[in-house]
C-alpha cells in the first residue's frame, strides 16, 4: 500500500525513511517535503503543502493511499484527520477536538487540573494590567507562554520583572506572535531535568515510545532562546524504570482517560513535554498533539519494529498488543541551522560533504532543504539533523559531530554539547566503578 507523510520537515523525513522501510509499503509520498525525502529510496515529492487539507484529501484519494500520517501540528489543530475519516480515509493523528491540547495552552492547562494531572501552578490572561497584577505576586524566575500555535518560540522564561512586562507587553499590545499571543499563559517556573515521553494512543490504549531529551536552548549549556529544539538523544537516562512508571501512571493514563471522559477519542502520537524533578516525580510543561522534532529523528533511528504496522495496529483495537523491538544503543541527533536562526537566517545557501554519510550507524534527517538543479540547499533555520548510535551517549556523540565535521554551508552552526547531561552521568557511573 501505499502511505502518505505530511509535511517537510527533519521529522517528515524519518517518518518516511521509516515507513518505506516497510515490506507493507509500496511507496511513500510526502507532502510537501524536502531534498532529503526526494532523495530518499522508494519516497516521492509531492507539491502539496501541509496546510492545503482540501488539497491532501484529494491526493489521498487519487494516490489510493492507504495510511496518511500528519507530522506538524497546524493541520491537526484544523481538523485534517476529521477531513480524512469523513471521506473513508485512515489518518494517524488527533481530531480537531483532541488537538486542542496543543493548540491552546490555556485549553491544557486546564484539562491538567480537571484530571488531576501534576503541573505548575498557572492563569491565563488576555488583558494586560491583570496580568501584570498577577505577575506582581509570583516568584521569579517565570514562564510566560503565548497561548497558541507559535512554531516552539512562544516561550519565555523570564528572569527579572522587567523582562517579564516588557514580553506581556510584546504578546498582549504588540502582538509579537499575532493571534497565538491574544491569550497569554503565566506558570510557575519548575526546576529539575527535561524530559519527552511520547507514546501512541488509541481511545484507551497507551503504548510507549523509547524516552527522548531535546534541547530547546540556541546555545550551549541551555542557553540563548528558545528554538523549536537544537538536538535530542534517546534514551534518556533520567527516565529509569521507576521514573517510566511515575510518567505512565500519573500522566499518561490520566490523560487518555481524561480525554476518553471528555468525550474525545484520540488517536495518535501524544507528547508529553515533563520535568523531572531531584525525587523523581514528572511535571508537566506541555503536551504536544503529534511525534516530537528532533526527538523524532533518534527515536526512530533506534526503532526496530516495523512503524506502519504499529499504526494500523491502532486502527484495529490491538495497540496494546504490539510489542516495539528496540536498538539497545543510545541514538544521539545533532541538528545543524542556519545563521542567526531563531531570527532571521539566509536561505538558498548550497550544502557540501552530504555524499555517503549514512550507513548502519549514522543518517542524515533533512528538514530545512530543497533540490536547486541538482544541489541541496538550505530553504529553513533548522537545516538537517545527524544522528547516530552508539553503545553509550557518548560514543554516540562522538559519532554524530564526527558527521557534523563533514558537512558545510555559509553560515552553519550547532551546539557542541548535545546530550551533555546523559554523558555527564556516564562519567560519573565510570569515576564511581573505578
Amino acid at each position: 500500500m501505499k502511505v502518505l507523510i505530511v509535511g517537510g520537515g527533519g521529522r517528515e523525513h524519518a517518518l518516511a525513511w521509516k515507513a518505506a522501510r516497510s515490506p507493507l509499503v509500496s511507496e511513500v509520498l510526502c507532502a510537501p517535503g524536502n531534498a532529503g525525502t526526494a532523495l530518499e529510496p522508494g519516497v516521492r515529492n509531492v507539491e502539496v503543502g501541509a496546510d492545503d487539507i482540501d488539497g491532501l484529501v484529494g491526493l489521498a484519494k487519487d494516490e489510493s493511499v492507504g495510511l496518511s500520517i500528519v507530522g506538524p501540528e497546524q493541520p491537526l489543530v484544523e481538523g485534517i484527520t476529521d477531513r480524512f475519516e469523513a471521506e473513508g480515509l485512515k489518518c494517524f493523528g488527533p481530531s480537531a477536538s483532541g488537538a486542542r491540547l496543543e493548540g491552546s495552552k490555556s485549553f491544557a492547562k486546564d484539562f491538567f487540573a480537571r484530571h488531576d494531572i501534576p503541573t505548575a501552578d498557572y492563569e491565563a490572561f488576555d488583558d494586560l494590567e491583570a496580568a501584570r497584577r498577577y505577575l506582581a505576586g509570583r516568584p521569579l524566575p517565570t514562564v510566560i507562554k503565548a497561548d497558541g500555535l507559535a512554531a516552539g518560540k512562544g516561550v519565555i522564561i523570564a528572569h527579572t520583572a522587567e523582562e517579564a512586562d516588557r514580553t506581556l507587553r510584546g504578546m498582549l499590545e504588540e502582538h509579537d506572535f499575532g493571534d497565538a499571543g491574544k491569550t497569554v499563559v503565566i506558570e510557575d517556573f519548575l526546576r529539575g531535568e527535561e524530559a519527552s515521553f511520547i507514546a501512541l494512543v488509541d481511545g484507551t490504549r497507551i503504548l510507549p515510545l523509547a524516552s527522548s531529551q531535546d534541547h530547546k536552548a540556541r546555545d550551549d549549556g541551555d542557553r540563548g532562546p528558545n528554538t523549536g529544539g537544537m538536538g535530542a538523544y534517546s534514551p534518556a537516562p533520567v527516565v529509569s524504570g521507576e521514573v517510566n512508571d511515575r510518567i505512565m501512571d500519573q500522566v499518561m493514563r490520566p490523560a487518555v482517560e481524561g480525554l476518553a471522559a471528555d468525550g474525545i477519542h484520540y488517536r495518535g502520537f501524544l507528547y508529553a513535554g515533563l520535568m523531572i524533578d531531584e525525587h523523581g516525580a514528572p511535571r508537566v510543561l506541555e503536551f504536544n498533539c503529534r511525534f516530537g522534532d528532533p526527538e523524532t529523528q533518534p527515536i526512530l533511528f533506534r526503532l526496530r519494529s516495523d512503524l506502519v504496522a504499529v499504526l494500523l495496529e491502532s486502527f484495529g483495537g490491538a495497540l496494546d498488543e504490539a510489542d516495539l523491538d528496540w536498538d539497545p544503543r543510545a541514538c544521539v541527533g545533532v541538528v545543524m541551522a542556519a545563521g542567526g536562526y531563531p531570527a532571521g537566517y539566509e536561505k538558498n545557501k548550497p550544502i557540501t560533504g552530504l555524499d555517503g554519510l549514512d550507513s548502519d550507524t549514522v543518517k542524515v534527517f533533512h528538514a530545512g532543504t530543497r533540490l536547486d538543479a541538482g544541489r541541496v540547499v538550505t530553504s529553513g533555520g533548522r537545516v538537517l539533523c545527524t544522528v547516530a548510535l552508539g553503545d553509550s551517549v557518548s560514543k554516540a556523540q562522538e559519532r554524530a559531530y564526527a558527521a557534523v565535521e563533514k558537512i558545510d554551508w555559509e553560515g552553519a552552526f550547532c551546539r557542541s554539547d548535545i546530550g551533555y547531561r546523559a554523558v555527564a552521568r556516564e562519567e560519573r557511573g565510570a569515576n564511581q566503578a573505578s
